[in-house]
Order: structure tokens, then sequence, then C-alpha cells
């Protein structure tokens, strides 16, 4: 791949060149990073025109990160923030000597059962389990509902801490990936990143034909989308 960065009005513009078709914009957290994927023939003038075509729409995303609610980094102490499935809990830490686990108390803590000596990592991971349980729990549902909608079948439905997708599918293989990060979102937003990705194992491309789908199979996906972004920014998403 040859990579290169390109200026086009304001902006600084990772430009890739891959095997690929057509051109692709991507605009990523955490302060709007900008990049274009382009054919491997494509010349620097075609590029920077696609830019200049798209510098509204670039400009207008650039706006939605720098005014998104961003969490600090999180440090596992009692009294600290933390999202399940859209609603904020407190979190509380209750020092013990069993195995540890976690528990929602009275819609409004998640109390967190560890060793007095739990370093911070384990904390993390303790919590990360817990949400990946949680997640799984409702994908179950989401699963066997979406696959008598759409009549398809996913071979496998996996969960993994992603940057900068919510979600990605592997047609060939009938694979789809979910962020882990949607445990904390609305459940609404996690059905909605499946469909999207479900209906990718009857269209790989973003054309005219998925979008047909997708509005056929879920025709308020344009506001889940804009309610997903709008949640406040894990601050591993930004801070890189």
């Amino acid at each position: 791949m040859n990579t290169k960065i390109i200026k086009v009005s304001d902006y600084e513009i990772t430009t890739i060149r891959k095997d690929i078709k057509n051109l692709h914009l991507g605009v990523y957290p955490p302060s709007g990073r900008v990049r274009i994927a382009a054919p491997l023939k494509s010349s620097d003038e075609s590029i920077r025109l696609f830019a200049v075509s798209k510098l509204s729409w670039i400009k207008k995303q650039k706006a939605n990160f720098a005014n998104q609610e961003r969490q600090t980094q999180r440090k596992y102490v009692s009294g600290e923030s933390h999202y399940y499935f859209g609603k904020r809990y407190l979190l509380n830490i209750v020092t013990i000597d069993p195995n540890p686990r976690i528990e929602l108390k009275r819609k409004t803590h998640i109390d967190m059962y560890v060793k007095s000596d739990s370093s911070h990592k384990k904390k993390e991971k303790i919590l990360e389990e817990w949400y990946r349980a949680e997640m799984k729990k409702e994908l179950h549902a989401i699963i066997k509902k979406w696959t008598k909608i759409i009549k398809v079948k996913p071979n496998e439905v996996l969960i993994k801490k992603m940057k900068t997708k919510w979600g990605t599918c592997n047609p060939k293989s009938k694979t789809i990936w979910l962020n882990l990060e949607l445990a904390k979102k609305p459940i609404h937003c996690l059905e909605y990143i499946f469909v999207h990705e479900m209906v990718h194992l009857l269209e790989k491309k973003h054309s005219d034909k998925f979008k047909a789908y997708i509005n056929q199979f879920m025709p308020k996906w344009r506001q889940f989308k804009e309610e997903l972004n709008k949640q406040p920014l894990n601050y591993s998403h930004w801070n890189y």
C-alpha cells in the first residue's frame, strides 16, 4: 500500500492506495482524522478533487466529534460513572476474598466485588468480561429475531474491542464481529449494528441495493445511527 498525506483546504488527509475499485472516505475519532482509500491507479489530482467535493461533509463530521461527549480514562473506583446499555450507573467497589463478580443494584449502581489488592487492569478485565457476557445474552434474542426476518444466518457472531468500527462482516466466511463498546450503548443501537452487518451477507458493498435492504428491514436505521454516534466516546476510542 502507498500512503501519503495531502492537504485540502485546512485539512490534512491521509491517502492510501489499495487494490479496490472505488474511492472511500472516512472521518475517525477522536479529532476527526480524515482518510481516503483509493484504487491503485488513482492520480493525486483525482483524489484531491474527490476530497474537495466532500469538504462540507468532512467539516460536519469533524464538528460532530469536537462536540461529542468524551469519558476520561476510567480508574475503576467507587463513584465513577459507567454505562450499561445506554444507562448511566455509578460503580461501587466492594472488597472481598472470594471470586470476583459484578452485580447491578437498584438500577443505579454497578457493584464490583473484588479482592482488596486488585489492580486497575484486573478491575478493567472483570468489567469487560461482564460486559461481554451481558452482550452475548442480548445477542441471543437479536440473532434469533433477525435471522428469521432477513432470512440469512451468520456462521459466527463474535465480540471484540475495536477502535474505529462498531461492527464488521466477512461475507465469505459469514462471520460478524461486533464492538464490545456496544454493551454500553442502547440495545436498539446494538440491534441496528447487527442488522447492518447482516445485510452485508446479502450485499457486500454500501450500494443502493444495500440501502434498499436496510430500509426494508429497519426503516428507522438512520435515527438509530445518529443516536449511536451521539453517545459518549470511550477513552480508548480517542486517546491514540
